[in-house]
């Protein structure tokens, strides 16, 4: 396995995302950026006149609307380009500078909101029935106005959307300084070979077959971000300080109510999520164990976590990558695996392959008129292969939404994100396991869906008792230091390993360290539980044929932000505000534990 990491010059074009779908040159880019620059002060028409008219109203929203969807433009071709090479620094002003443009467009617009709420509520539902242009904002009239405690006066709202610039520089100079300042020291096999430790290659070498190289790559890794550890704290504890200034000003109990209220969810769907995830703990310990003793090795350490349990990986290039994710998507109709495929072959969805200065992980991006594009570091695997159908899977939610609403509606929150990914992943398991028979490819399915689940069901939850605690601990006027977070860290994996994983505190506790962008989002990692969660109860209703299931998940995508997320998601089958979703899909981790004891023992008795 070539583990050599090019620089992005080496990349073939078709292998590139299509930037220039979004702007076909930098100097078209530029040209955006001056003209929405000159339309934001033709936004003062509006001050003060919100509530004269059903029409300025309407003309406003209207407006207010192609403006952001410009400025999205603007901000995603930016992004695209940095994302791709963090070292670029053409593209690193180009970035900050839309990353300004994006600030100063959320000011601009900041007198509306607390306009609107100034509107008698009858006065507002009569202009709704009088002027059918309004109509499609009632959805979004109820969201202010169920937040309207926590909207300021225009002036206020006006600072805080300022400050939203300046608050990205924690998250900011975290990642640049992972993504391209770090320099991790060569990982080494077991006959002294030396191979390079990346951002875009880190994931192969966790999961390679000689020992050694997964050892050495995994403490290289750790210890070149532990080198950096009060940096990196310090970073992290500017971030939770915005976070707890911002509820703060905003009037909310907490950071928790203040993440999860403004899409009505109930804090409860988070704390049931932790107190069932540590309910199900012993499902974990009985895993790490089939696979210490499948490796056939006196300790399990955290670099064994993705150690394989076959002779061979299998090899799946990203064109059979393409061939089985269609085949297990076919359940959602011909319609969706169409416009998919269009998207792999032939539209330039996707950055596929890893280069020097790529962003680490994988994620899906785009705005209402573009294509949902994806970035990845692909890698001739299952895990690869697994990673792409998750990301496709944001990538047709978005498609659907944005074909199906309109502008107002075209975003959804991350609460739902999180189940159309894990979604995809869910049912292209399912085919690969339904059509490979062969025991070690099953194996090998297994191994991709649990290393699938220990990101989502394992080390999220846990980041996620790690981020209510060092929000607690802000909140209460304690400090955050580089050893406290360390410390902190490692006990959650500590109590999740059980005594089946051997724990080195200060590598295992700079695993916060390693999620540049997550911990800055205000409580945004329980959504994958919650996420994977969801997916796997929907994911069944479909694979099982129960009528309506297909048609009411493919609702649900199209349903955009046009509902809030708890009801969007009991449109396509599935409540969670109840425990029973996550209870039913640590039963899925559990059917895939036993199935993995079950080959295993199978293969060691063939070899007996």
């Amino acid at each position: 396995m070539s583990t050599a990491v090019p620089p992005r010059s080496a990349i073939a074009p078709e292998h590139t995302w299509d930037t220039a779908s979004v702007f076909p040159s930098d100097e078209a880019w530029e040209e955006e950026f001056r003209l929405v620059e000159l339309l934001l002060p033709t936004f003062d028409r509006f001050r003060g006149r919100l509530g004269t008219d059903p029409a300025i109203l309407a003309d406003y929203l209207e407006a207010a609307e192609q403006l952001m969807q410009r400025v999205g433009k603007v901000y995603l071709y930016a992004s695209m380009q940095y994302s791709v090479n963090t070292t670029d620094q053409d593209a690193v002003a180009r970035y900050d500078r839309a990353l300004g443009l994006y600030a100063r467009a959320g000011a601009t617009l900041a007198f509306a909101e607390p306009e609107i709420l100034r509107i008698d509520s009858q006065r507002l539902t009569e202009w709704i029935e009088r002027l059918p242009r309004l109509a499609i904002y009632e959805h979004y009239f109820d969201t202010i106005r169920r937040r309207r405690p926590h909207i300021r006066s225009g002036e206020v709202e006006e600072l805080l959307n300022q400050v939203q610039e300046p608050f990205r520089t924690a998250t900011r100079i975290h990642g640049i300084f992972v993504d391209a300042d770090l320099r991790f020291r060569p990982a080494r096999s077991s006959d002294g070979e030396e191979l390079p430790v990346m951002q875009g290659n880190i994931n192969q070498l966790l999961s390679h077959a000689d020992r050694e190289v997964r050892r050495s790559a995994w403490e290289s890794y750790a210890d070149a971000h532990l080198a950096v550890k009060n940096t990196l704290a310090t970073c992290l504890a500017a971030g939770v300080k915005q976070h707890v200034f911002l509820a703060r000003a905003r009037r909310y109990e907490s950071c928790l109510h203040a993440a999860l209220e403004p899409n009505h969810i109930p804090v409860e769907v988070f704390h049931n999520l932790i107190e069932t995830y540590r309910r199900h703990l012993p499902t974990w310990h009985r895993y790490w164990r089939i696979r210490r003793e499948a490796l056939g090795y006196a300790e399990l350490h955290p670099y064994d976590i993705k150690a394989p349990l076959t002779r061979e990986k299998p090899v799946v290039p990203f064109e059979r990558a393409i061939e089985w994710i269609s085949e297990g998507m076919r359940p959602l109709g011909e319609e969706y695996v169409t416009i998919m495929r269009r998207g792999l072959t032939e539209e330039r969805w996707v950055d596929r392959y890893p280069n020097i200065g790529k962003r680490m992980g994988a994620f899906s991006t785009g705005v209402p008129g573009t294509r949902p594009f994806i970035l990845m570091s692909y890698a001739d695997d299952l895990y690869a292969m697994s990673t792409l159908a998750h990301e496709l899977g944001h990538s047709m939610h978005s498609y659907y939404t944005w074909q199906h609403q309109p502008l107002v509606y075209s975003d959804y929150s991350l609460f739902v994100a999180e189940v159309a990914s894990n979604f995809n992943q869910a049912l292209v398991r399912a085919y690969l396991l339904r059509e490979h028979r062969d025991p070690d490819f099953q194996i090998a399915v297994i191994e991709e869906a649990m290393s699938n689940f220990h990101r989502y069901f394992f080390v999220m939850p846990a980041l996620a008792r790690f981020e209510l605690e060092i929000h607690q601990r802000v909140e209460r006027g304690e400090g955050l230091t580089a050893d406290s977070l360390i410390r902190l860290m490692a006990d959650l994996f500590r109590e999740g390993y059980g005594d089946e994983v051997v724990v080195d505190p200060e590598r295992v506790g700079s695993t916060w360290m390693q999620f540049s962008t997550h911990l800055y989002a205000n409580f945004y990692v329980y959504q994958y539980a919650t996420g994977i969660s969801a997916a796997h109860a929907l994911a069944e209703g479909v694979l099982e044929g129960r009528p309506q299931a297909a048609e009411n998940y493919l609702r649900f995508l199209k349903a955009g932000g046009s509902l809030y997320p708890i009801d969007a998601l009991r449109l396509a089958g599935v409540d969670m505000t109840s425990p029973e979703p996550v209870e039913r899909a640590f039963g899925v981790l559990a059917r895939y534990v036993d199935r993995l004891e079950h080959l295993l023992q199978e293969r060691a008795a063939r070899h007996a």
